[in-house]
């Protein structure tokens, strides 16, 4: 972990979920990313979906992405591991961009 770099629970959550976002709203503007720290996850790890009209990727019934704090607080710093991650985010954004547009009615 980078000590230069604050790595609090909060704040490497805070920078997930903008960074997911940005990278999800660059398949459509409309699309959310979405971190879950609540019940096991709170202090240790989060839950991250990407969020279009009420569908979200990995799907409501599935797990979502799962990550560490150490994970995410390490990774932050590493161009790999970001370019991964976003790579990851903006594939489930375009999916449910197609998703959206296949039930839209003409």
């Amino acid at each position: 972990m980078n000590p230069t770099i604050a790595a609090d629970y909060a704040e490497v959550g805070r920078w997930l979920r903008i960074f997911a976002t940005s990278h999800a709203k660059r398949e459509n503007a409309h699309v959310e990313a979405e971190v879950d720290t609540t019940g096991d996850r709170e202090g240790r790890a989060y839950g991250l979906r990407v969020v279009l009209a009420g569908r979200a990727a990995p799907p409501w019934d599935e797990s979502p992405i799962e990550l560490t704090l150490g994970d995410v607080a390490d990774g932050r710093t590493r161009f790999a591991w970001c370019e991964s991650l976003a790579q990851r985010v903006r594939a489930f954004a375009r999916a449910l961009v197609v998703q959206a547009a296949a039930v839209r009615p003409s």
